[in-house]
């Protein structure tokens, strides 16, 4: 307005074109695994608020440019856009939890059902008067929590999105580069040059004020100005739409061309060379002082939820961790041991093929063994596992002390932790995660594992964790919860009458997962009435997906 002697509307579309930015660099940073990163996180956000808020300004300078800018244009922009949030943000998640609880298993129909949310939702954004983009922004952050980190479905998106869309996106980006403007007067360079510096130094002094606001290091800085200097996709739409109404001329038309240019490489160079820096600090800060490295152990003994155990081993790991998930088949020792190794074998083709459509790995093993009991012990002992997930079918019988023969012998004979596990629904469409805590539960030496356990299964499949327990166990479990990261949504609720333990049956829905917290004999947080939870759950909550934790204790002689 000052400088180049703008128009306040074409200066205040200019304005708005700095603060938007594309996430091109992004691809970099997840290949170099840091997109996990807080400084990554945060700008993945502010990318979807300020390119909203942009398109917002558009859209009112666009009806003003055409004389539209009335009472009936806010109204009408104000209904459309609630309607369409509200749409996309409360409708899509329903739908696509009822989609993937019907729908077949990682096959292909869920990725064309995504797609097609995506693609709805830009659609449904048109017709709110809002650019496309911001639709499919909100369908992603709509289906974030439906689709695992660690499914076969989000390892498809992400291919298709790096081989497919991104190279799509940037070929039409150098398309629209044309050199020959910078021979065309001086005009465009005076314009260009003035247009790259103000974008590139605003983002640089953004990225410095987070730094200091959220005590980053000078390495996220980069990191953040690396991701948040390339402006293409939101830019390209603010500017040809102003040089169709004759807002802005050739020459800011051009200029932005060269804008696009020397920002987008400045974007990547940057990303590429403060995210190898990141990545390698990470990668000094991850490995924490522990005497073993984490192994999940999955016994099956019913194929067909063995996929299921599979998915939730991977969810609950550590995002970090290189060693594989074990399967564990026991054929017991007879004259029919060797035709049962190839049928297990056989079975184990199935889960392995299911395990590198998610691009995790596995590795199956068959044991034969006098009986299950000691053929779980034996492999517990070998491999120096830390973590087993078994599968409950929820019955008893009167001679079952607790869930029944097998479970019972394995929690007597080990101290690792082992999660018992009835899962009805898929894992991808828990709502939330209902969470109980005896008291002394923090008195545990396993009490850290398991928090981070849940911590990580909340991060792929809800919004937040509903915590029940007494004051000063939910005070440990906080303090512990708040040290482990992703961040995730706490809920706390006040629970210490145990004997009455059946009023949590009206506190938790079809759509929630119950987990609770339970103790061997003989430890510090071992109460008797812990014993009757197996009978509760086995009576009360038939209808329920529940996790069963027994934690990682050292047996009190």
């Amino acid at each position: 307005y000052f400088i180049l002697e703008y128009q306040l509307r074409s200066s205040i579309l200019l304005a708005s074109m700095f603060a938007t930015h594309t996430l091109i660099a992004y691809p970099i940073a997840s290949r170099l695994g840091i997109n996990r990163n807080e400084a990554v996180t945060i700008t993945v956000g502010g990318t979807i608020i300020t390119d909203t808020l942009a398109l917002l300004i558009l859209a009112v300078i666009t009806g003003s440019a055409k004389g539209e800018l009335n009472m009936l244009f806010w109204i009408r922009l104000s209904v459309l856009m609630s309607l369409f949030v509200t749409v996309v943000l409360w409708g899509f998640p329903l739908i696509a939890r009822w989609f993937f609880r019907n729908a077949e298993k990682e096959g292909v129909i869920q990725y064309i059902f995504t797609i097609t949310m995506v693609f709805a939702a830009a659609f449904l954004a048109e017709l709110a008067g809002l650019e496309p983009i911001i639709g499919a922004f909100l369908a992603g952050l709509a289906l974030n929590r439906q689709i695992p980190h660690t499914s076969a479905l989000m390892n498809r998106i992400e291919f298709v999105g790096n081989a497919l869309f991104i190279p799509f996106f940037l070929i039409k980006v150098g398309m629209l580069v044309n050199p020959s403007v910078i021979f065309e007067g001086p005009d465009a360079l005076i314009v260009a040059a003035t247009l790259t510096i103000v974008a590139i130094s605003s983002k640089w002094i953004a990225a410095f004020f987070t730094q200091k606001i959220f005590r980053f290091s000078g390495t996220q800085r980069n990191v953040i100005f690396g991701l948040s200097s390339a402006h293409a996709a939101a830019t390209i739409a603010i500017i040809l739409i102003a040089y169709n109404l004759k807002l802005l001329n050739i020459d800011v038309l051009n200029g932005t061309i060269i804008l696009i240019l020397i920002t987008c490489l400045v974007s990547s160079f940057t990303t590429d060379r403060a995210g190898r820096e990141l990545a390698l600090e990470e990668t000094f800060k991850v490995p924490e002082p522990t005497d073993f490295t984490e192994k999940i152990l999955v016994p099956i003994a019913n194929p067909e939820n063995m996929e299921q155990l599979i998915d939730l081993s991977f969810m609950i790991r550590d995002k970090n961790a290189a060693t594989p998930v074990y399967p564990l088949s026991i054929i017991l020792d007879d004259h029919e041991a060797q035709d049962n190794v190839l049928i297990h074998q056989k079975r184990f083709e199935r889960v392995i093929k299911h395990a590198s459509a998610s691009n995790q790995v596995i590795q199956p093993i068959s044991r034969v063994d006098i009986n299950a009991t000691s053929g779980i012990i034996r492999t517990i002992k070998e491999l120096m596992i830390t973590t087993v997930v078994m599968g409950w079918n929820g019955k008893l019988t009167t001679r079952k002390r607790l869930f029944g023969g097998i479970l019972d012998n394995v929690l007597e004979g080990t101290d690792q932790m082992i999660l018992v596990t009835k899962l009805l629904i898929p894992l991808s469409t828990i709502k939330n995660i209902v969470l109980v805590v005896p008291p002394n539960a923090n008195a545990e030496s396993g009490f850290g594992s398991w928090i981070n356990s849940i911590k990580n299964l909340c991060n792929q499949t809800t919004g937040k964790i509903i915590i029940y327990g007494n004051k000063k166990t939910m005070s440990r479990v906080q303090q512990e919860a708040e040290k482990a990261k992703p961040y995730v949504e706490l809920v706390w609720k006040e629970f210490d009458d145990w004997d009455d333990f059946l009023i949590l049956a009206r506190e938790v829905n079809p759509n929630d997962l119950l987990v609770l917290i339970n103790a061997r004999q003989n430890t510090v947080s071992y109460h008797d009435y812990l014993d009757n939870i197996p009978k509760y759950l086995s009576k009360h909550f038939q209808q329920t997906s529940f996790i069963v934790v027994y934690p990682e204790q050292k047996i009190q002689e």
